[in-house]
């Protein structure tokens, strides 16, 4: 979490973007700037906001409305020197801590959201352990079997056994999509 500029209390990175850019680069460009640091973001967000801006309290105009997205960042470079770092400092905190200092109920809302995608990789980095690697290639394993799912296929064995098949795990590696400009 960040400090709010002229306050005492901790913020998540948040702004607004520019035109020229995505929602997600906005993301990854704020971090940076108000927190320094640089990571993956997940590109699905953890949920969408409505809000007011600040400067535009009146609750009966259509202007100054809203919308905040919020993704999450796994942080792979802190800086030791970053744009705002004059206005703003960073705190690193566990989960229960910054959920108790959110000045916002969508900050805990996405605290919320966070702890669901945490707990969804974790479950799938532990199958991705059990499933044991191929005796050879993927393509020389496509080559000879059937693919009956987008994980499995299945191959004859070349034992002692005539006609038993086996279904033989393997991982696609797909090339990440960058975003079109």
């Amino acid at each position: 979490m960040v400090s709010s500029p002229n306050r005492s209390d901790l913020v998540f990175p948040k702004g607004g973007w520019e035109n020229d850019e995505t929602v997600m680069e906005a993301a990854c460009r704020e971090a940076l700037e108000e927190a320094g640091v640089r990571g993956k973001l997940n590109e699905k967000p953890l949920g969408i906001w409505e809000f007011r801006s600040k400067s535009k309290q009146d609750l009966h105009s259509l202007e100054g409305g809203c919308r905040g997205y919020m993704f999450s960042l796994e942080v792979t470079e802190e800086l030791e020197i970053w744009p705002e770092q004059e206005n703003r400092y960073r705190k690193w905190l566990n989960i229960q801590d910054a959920f108790q200092l959110c000045r916002y109920e969508w900050m805990r809302e996405a605290l919320e959201k966070f702890m669901k995608v945490m707990s969804e990789e974790q479950k799938v980095e532990i199958t991705e352990e059990i499933v044991e690697p191929l005796p050879k290639p993927v393509p020389d394993v496509i080559a000879e079997c059937q693919i009956v799912s987008s994980n499995y296929c299945v191959t004859t064995t070349s034992s002692q056994h005539h006609g038993i098949s086996a279904i033989i795990p393997f991982h696609w590696q797909i090339p990440k999509r960058l975003p079109l400009t």
